[in-house]
This record gives structure tokens, C-alpha cells and sequence, in this order.
């Protein structure tokens, strides 16, 4: 009986932790400041435990971390590192579902030396994105070919009978992790040349995308996608992007967000108590004036227009409180991700979507030039497990299985860029979740 220890149990985790309580051979415990939501999570399993725990409190994680053979964390982001270290100490198996850091990397010599496996970027994006995408590369470089251009799409977004407010958008995952991934700059290749794109001005460059099957799309830079020139072995690329995909208006609205400072992660000098007053402190509009008609003014937009209607839809000029956490550091960024929480949920009878869209060129000796568009679109359930929650924990749930069982070997700091990794991981969710890609491949 093999133990594995899941850190976390938001909203992707319920997937995950259903898979891993099927196999016969593992036990489970989930640990979390909200046991209540672990303890629905098991349900009462025989071969399932809930604890609750703050992460911070490293004694308590030692513990779990010691008594597991694998770890899961589906902690934000910040908190990875600091459990890797635990897992690398107890001498135990890791996997999350979150960017590679820097500071992970540093791991990967004591890891490789102590005969463990550190898997990361093994949820949806990153993760199926990754595998997907390499699947066709790895076809296209098989038969001899060079990539010449790589673009590649990824949104979570609510079903379109579901798409029911002004903003296009509902939360399916961490509400602040999606604002967060507003301040992140942005590098990218075209014709050969490297763009950079600072993370104030990321949403100011948005282009529209036609999905097939689904119509289209706003996109906008997702990140630093050189990087992966090397990891996905490019050499010879002209055009390099990833992007995120969202429904026409998003970025346009995003973007004045930022120029009034909503994205700031600063403390506020002050607290204002309603978002009209924070509005109005970022806008510095004195008090009196009329917000409506002078923030349409600082903001450069007509009064009337879908910009302002977003922003009077969610609250920001009135005079709903901010609901600011106990222990949050009262920033315009945590008020702005609380309010988005408040306003976008799904409610329990509709479906999330997520899409995902590589478009790839094959330049071969012979001239010709292949171009692959392979398309994921995946609904979620009504009443059931969202497609984000399906796409997000399955692949870190398979790539544990695969790594207690042996399936996965190498040993180090990893991401899913093998074949014997990836593969058995895409051929699981396609025939248990029905995460399957449309491929149409034209050749000229």
C-alpha cells in the first residue's frame, strides 16, 4: 500500500483525488486549511484521510511529507519550492501542476542524486499543452522535418449558454492566480525576432483566433514562450507564441484595469471601504466629482461604452464593501480578485469550457510545407466536475500513478516532454476523460 499526500483541495482537485482513491493500492490523505472541503473530497473512503494544515507550519507538513511516498501540491504557486524542499529532505516523490521556477531547478542535482522523480507542469497549461504540442513535433522531426512556426492557445472560459455576463468570464480555478497572470511580461518570436511585451502592457496586444469547432476567440501573450524553443528542441523556428484565449472584450477592459493600478500587489496606505472609494483613490479623482463621468475620462473611454459598463457591473464605482480577508494584505489586486469571486461563479447547473489550440508548421527537404492545427475543446458537467478541475487533475493524478508504479523513471527535476511520459498520460485522459484533439493537417 502505497501512501501519496495531496496538499490543497481547491477547485481543481476533486478529479485528482477520485482517481487516485480508485486504485486499490494507494492510500490518500488531503490536507488543507479547509478540512471541510477535504472531508467532502473523501467522502467517508476507507482508503482516504483529511487533515487540516497551514502550510506555513513547516513541522506539521515535515510530518505529512515524511509519512507519504509522494507528494501533490496544488498550493499556490509561492508555496511549491518549500514543500519540494521537505519531499527532497524525507526523500520523497513530487509532482505539481504549476510552472517550472527557478528556484525548483535548483533542485535537480540532490533530487537526481537521491534517486527521485520532481514532476511540475503536469496539469492543462502547462501541461496537456506541453504534450499535445509534442506529439506533433516529435511526428514532424520523425519524418525528418523542422518546425518552422509554433503557436499555441489555451483558455479556460464558461460554456456559451453559460457566458451570461459582461465580461465573458467566469472562475473555474484560483480567482487570484488568474489576476495574478495579469502582471506577467510577455516574450515571444516572430519572423525570427524576439518581441518582449512588459507585463503593464500585456493586454494592450490581443488578436482574434478562429477554434475549430467552436468559432472565434480574443487571444493575448501568455508568458515567456522562448524558453521552450530549447525544452521542445525548435531549432530553426521563425515564429514562436503562446497565448490565453478568452472571449472578444476581455483584454481591452484588462488592460484599463492595469492602467488604474488594479493589478498592484502593494498595500494600500490606506484602506478605502467600498470599491467606489478605491476606484477613486487609484484614479486620484477627488472626492464629490462624478466618478462614472471623470474615471470614462482618466481611462480615456466614452462614458457609454462596454469598458465602463464591465467595470459599474462589477462594483467598482459603487458602494459595495471589499471583503477584505483577515490575514490579506489589502492590495488593489486582492480586492480586485475577491470582487471577480463574488460576481463570476459558475452557478451549480452550468458548464465551464476549455480550449486549446495548437497551430504548427512542418518545412520538410523536399519543399513541402505541412501545417498541423490540432484542437481540444472540453465541456464540463452540470452539477459535476468542471473541465478545468478534468484537465487540470487527471494528468498530475496519471503522472503519480506512473511514477509509483515505476512507469516513469528518470530521475531529476522534470517536466512531461518524453514520449514514455506523455504518451501514456494523452492516451489515458482521451479514453477515460474524453480529452481527445481534432487534427486537420493541410500540405503545400
Amino acid at each position: 500500500m502505497r501512501r501519496v499526500l495531496v496538499l490543497g483541495a481547491g477547485l481543481v482537485s476533486g478529479p485528482l483525488v477520485r482517481y487516485l482513491l480508485a486504485r486499490e493500492d494507494l492510500r490518500v490523505t488531503i490536507a488543507t486549511r479547509r478540512p471541510a472541503r477535504a472531508q467532502a473530497l473523501v467522502a467517508g473512503h476507507e482508503r482516504g484521510a483529511a487533515v487540516a494544515l497551514d502550510a506555513g507550519d513547516v513541522a506539521a507538513t515535515r510530518g505529512l511529507v515524511s509519512s507519504a511516498d509522494l507528494c501533490i501540491s496544488l498550493l499556490p504557486p509561492a508555496l511549491h519550492a518549500g514543500i519540494a524542499r521537505l519531499a527532497l529532505e524525507e526523500c520523497k516523490h513530487f509532482v505539481t501542476t504549476s510552472y517550472l521556477s527557478e528556484e525548483m531547478k535548483q533542485f535537480d542535482g540532490p533530487v537526481r542524486e537521491a534517486g527521485l522523480t520532481f514532476l511540475n507542469e503536469v496539469g492543462l497549461d502547462p501541461g496537456i499543452d506541453h504534450m499535445s504540442a509534442l506529439r506533433i513535433v516529435h511526428r514532424i522531426h520523425g519524418r525528418g522535418g523542422t518546425v518552422t512556426s509554433f503557436r499555441s492557445y489555451c483558455g479556460g472560459l464558461p460554456a456559451p449558454e453559460a457566458n451570461t455576463n459582461p465580461w465573458g468570464y467566469k472562475f473555474s480555478w484560483s480567482p487570484r492566480g488568474v489576476v495574478l497572470a495579469g502582471r506577467n511580461s510577455a516574450r515571444y518570436l516572430e519572423d525570427a525576432q524576439e518581441r518582449c511585451l512588459p507585463g503593464d502592457q500585456l493586454f494592450s496586444h490581443h488578436w482574434f483566433v478562429d477554434v475549430l469547432g467552436f468559432g472565434e476567440l480574443e487571444a493575448y501573450y501568455n508568458r515567456d514562450a522562448l524558453p521552450y524553443i530549447e525544452t521542445y528542441g525548435l531549432d530553426g523556428v521563425q515564429d514562436m507564441l503562446r497565448a490565453t484565449l478568452r472571449y472578444p472584450g476581455w483584454s481591452y477592459t484588462m488592460q484599463k484595469l492595469a492602467d488604474l493600478g488594479y493589478f498592484d500587489v502593494e498595500e494600500l496606505p490606506e484602506s478605502p471601504a467600498t470599491f467606489g472609494e478605491l476606484t477613486r483613490a487609484l484614479a486620484h479623482l477627488p472626492a464629490g466629482s462624478d466618478l462614472k463621468t471623470e474615471l470614462a475620462r482618466v481611462l480615456a473611454v466614452d462614458v457609454h461604452s462596454d469598458t465602463m459598463m464591465r467595470l459599474e457591473w462589477l462594483g467598482l464605482l459603487g458602494d459595495e464593501l471589499i471583503a477584505w480577508g483577515a490575514a490579506q494584505k489589502r492590495s488593489p489586486l486582492n480586492g480586485l480578485a475577491g470582487r471577480m469571486l463574488e460576481k463570476m461563479p459558475f452557478a451549480p447547473d452550468e458548464r465551464d469550457l476549455c480550449v486549446m489550440q495548437h497551430e504548427i508548421e512542418g518545412r520538410y527537404s523536399s519543399g513541402q510545407c505541412e501545417r498541423v492545427t490540432s484542437t481540444l475543446v472540453a465541456y464540463g458537467e452540470p452539477g459535476g466536475d468542471s473541465a478545468m478541475a478534468r484537465t487540470v487533475g487527471l494528468p498530475a493524478a496519471i503522472a503519480a500513478t506512473m511514477i509509483l508504479d515505476g512507469r516513469i523513471s528518470e530521475r531529476g527535476v522534470l517536466l512531461p516532454i518524453a514520449p514514455g511520459v506523455y504518451g501514456p498520460i494523452l492516451d489515458e485522459l482521451a479514453d477515460a476523460a474524453g480529452v481527445v484533439f481534432a487534427e486537420r493537417v493541410t500540405v503545400s
